[in-house]
């Protein structure tokens, strides 16, 4: 199963639900061309619900790293939202963790823009 990527706006912050697998056959580059479109669009505000994603490869975690620097680099921020146990011990063996600011819950996580 490919990634699902959908896209909905909470006020001014856009989420992106992702479900599935998230590798360099599967979904990476749909991340990485929602993650552009959105910095192009001027959005500044962006939440990864990563809650869905049975499995991340290299080539996912390079997109979310990416993303994270397109991002910032355009004076907006990439939270993640729900992040699985199987996505949390990657990005924790890459040493990629802290890297990222993640949250449990979306309310908190919505909270966290202000």
């Amino acid at each position: 199963m490919s990634a699902n990527l959908t896209n909905r706006q909470v006020g001014d912050i856009a989420v992106i639900d992702v479900a599935g697998r998230i590798t360099i056959s599967e979904g990476a580059t749909g991340l990485r061309d929602a993650l552009r479109d959105l910095g192009a669009k001027g959005q500044k505000k962006i939440l990864l619900n990563l809650g869905e994603v049975s499995y991340l490869d290299s080539s996912g975690i390079g997109e979310l790293v990416s993303g994270l620097a397109t991002i910032t680099n355009q004076g907006g921020q990439l939270k993640l939202l729900n992040v699985t146990k199987r996505v949390k011990d990657l990005l924790v063996i890459t040493r990629l963790w802290p890297v990222f600011e993640a949250h449990d819950d979306e309310s908190t996580a919505i909270r966290s823009y202000k």
